[in-house]
């Protein structure tokens, strides 16, 4: 059964609705959403098991779709264009390969169609064994953290994930669910040859990320044969945040052409 998502709205005007990456939440994309709200109804959503969403057992990329399409119907939202990242493009692909008729155009951000190597797998291990119960300050669990996950930025991503509440420390995602879920994460459904989106598609790659690459064209333009693929040759996989004008200078035009 489908689960109904959390979701921040900005603005107003046709929708469009934003997927995260992993380990991410909706909250994490307020910059590229007030911006598009300027001239649109924008719903950054919470994808299962992350930030404010409902908690589920399994991740599968289908459930994942129903679970934004019911979602952004309960919202009484009809047609919508649809954006996602990382983790949040393949569910949105799925959302476009199997709900098609409900998406009006589609931005997929530095992922393709393809299974990748379980590459996180680590982290949500590092952070399951992070020992909540004596963690008082943000500060340790960084700390704590470091050795798994050496980069400073990242750790500080994967912590925005740790709540306080009266003097205890938990996490928002469902991580032993996520850790589960890896091999369906990194993978793609497989579907028959014939199941294509062919409304107007989006490709964004950072040109300094190995997620979206030239040789990963064929794989997009197989189940996506009306996509343009586009690079920000001075980003990495993150590219909405490292480059947000460059970005927006390129889904502005395309979701207007709408």
């Amino acid at each position: 059964m489908a689960l109904h998502l959390a979701a921040i709205e900005y603005g107003a005007g046709p929708p469009v609705a934003i997927l995260h990456g992993l380990f991410g939440a909706g909250r994490n994309w307020a910059t590229i959403a007030q911006w598009l709200a300027a001239r649109r109804r924008v719903i950054a959503l919470d994808l299962r098991n992350h930030g404010n969403s409902p908690w589920a057992e399994t991740m599968r990329y289908e459930e994942m779709a129903g679970d934004v399409c019911a979602t952004l119907q309960a919202l009484g939202v009809g047609r919508f264009a649809l954006i996602g990242h990382s983790m949040g493009g393949k569910a949105a692909m799925m959302a476009a390969l199997g709900h098609g008729a409900l998406i009006e155009r589609l931005v997929v951000v530095d992922i393709a169609p393809l299974a990748y190597p379980p590459r996180h797998v680590g982290y949500a291990r590092a952070m399951r064994a992070l020992d909540l119960a004596g963690l008082r300050r943000r500060g340790a669990a960084d700390a704590a953290l470091a050795p798994a996950v050496p980069d400073p930025a990242e750790r500080a991503f994967l912590l925005q994930n740790l709540v306080f509440e009266r003097g205890a420390a938990r996490w928002r995602l469902n991580l032993a669910a996520i850790e589960r879920a890896m091999p369906d994460l990194a993978g793609f459904p497989a579907l028959p040859a014939d199941v294509a989106y062919r409304g107007p598609a989006l490709f964004i790659a950072g040109g300094r990320s190995d997620f979206l690459l030239p040789a990963h064209e064929p794989a997009v333009r197989k189940r996506f044969p009306n996509a343009r693929v586009e690079w920000i040759s001075d980003a990495g996989h993150w590219l909405h945040t490292e480059r947000p004008q460059a970005f927006l200078d390129l889904v502005e035009p395309f979701l207007a052409a709408g």
